[in-house]
């Protein structure tokens, strides 16, 4: 005679792992902590005090005393590492980019600022790439083919790009972090390093970076000329592979970070790359993610702090190890 089995009866309940907050502390498989965010920061040529973006709320283009200060807080968060964009006047922009490695440009004159005040204490990050100093938005120079069409020179860009991380390392930069997507870009950026003394300067490669829409809002914090698209050179949404192929020409010629970027609509991609990656893994929650993100929240469709505490640890749990967020600061100090 068969006996039916009651559920109290069953060997494992997987609810019991759950039952509090302590139990599911205890069982966690994936952790968040600080020291995992990057914070991307811009700062800006020509104001006179912090400017937020509109379409990202909560963020802003910064003068150099209001850098520090949320530098100051990003540290005592815990937050060790931040991401530096610079912002030039439109009147400095021109076809190469040429104040991207002007000692006095906007970017290298903040990078100094922040090495001088916060030594080794806190990473400082650079973005090395070429699309906020063009005055076309694009992130190499422009040359022509036969048949009269302007494309995006790989080849004529590549110095330009190891001009520009030589100069970043020599105001303070401990990474450079080269995201234009030109093929043979970390190779060319190494041996620049190299050459000019900065062995210990690592490079972090956009090694799957993806021709996307959800960097709108980015576009408006750096104030882009981009009439156009980038989708001779950023990845086409619609592959994978490309991407791994991709990561693994950036490891071969000598990337210490590989990026996934934007993270959330490519965890898929995320993944693989981190099985395949012998070097620390970062993903990027892009501008996009991070607006529509903060819209739903203020108009009361979702919570907004505890949906983006949600997407950072699906981030994480894809294979992250570094996390780029504009959320850094705020989410640092929800795990403490």
């Amino acid at each position: 005679m068969m006996v039916a089995m009651s559920t109290y009866d069953l060997p494992r309940r997987p609810r019991r792992l759950r039952q509090n907050a302590a139990m599911r502390a205890l069982t966690a498989e994936t952790r968040l902590h600080p020291a995992d965010f990057i914070l991307p920061m811009f700062v800006a040529d020509g104001i006179e005090e912090k400017r937020e973006i509109t379409s990202m709320p909560g963020v802003y283009q910064h003068t150099t005393d209001s850098l520090k200060a949320l530098c100051h807080e990003a540290l005592e968060a815990g937050v060790k590492c931040i991401d530096l964009f610079g912002v030039p006047l439109d009147e400095d922009k021109d076809a190469t980019g040429s104040v991207a490695w002007d000692p006095e440009g906007v970017l290298n004159r903040n990078l100094r600022a922040l090495r001088e005040e916060f030594g080794n204490d806190l990473l400082i990050m650079a973005d090395t790439c070429l699309d906020e100093f063009t005055d076309h938005g694009h992130c190499g120079a422009l040359s022509t083919d036969r048949y009269g069409n302007q494309f995006v020179d790989n080849d004529a860009t590549l110095p330009l790009y190891a001009q520009m991380a030589v100069s970043q390392a020599e105001a303070g930069a401990h990474i450079v972090s080269p995201s234009g997507m030109m093929d043979g870009q970390i190779a060319v950026i190494r041996e620049a390093l190299d050459q000019a003394g900065h062995q210990d300067v690592a490079i972090m490669a956009y090694s799957a970076k993806y021709a996307s829409k959800f960097f709108g809002p980015f576009r408006d914090a750096v104030g882009s000329s981009l009439q156009g698209d980038r989708r001779t050179y950023q990845q086409d949404p619609a592959n994978i592979r490309e991407s791994l192929l991709e990561t693994e020409l950036d490891l071969d010629e000598g990337a210490d970070f590989v990026m996934v970027k934007p993270a959330l609509p490519y965890l898929d991609v995320l993944s693989q790359v981190a099985e395949i990656s012998p070097v620390p893994v970062a993903a990027y929650q892009v501008s996009g993610e991070y607006a529509m993100m903060v819209a739903a929240g203020r108009n009361g469709w979702i919570d907004f702090e505890e949906t983006m505490m949600e997407s950072l640890m699906s981030i994480k749990r894809a294979g992250a190890d570094q996390i780029l967020t504009y959320y850094a600061i705020e989410a640092a100090k929800e795990l403490k």
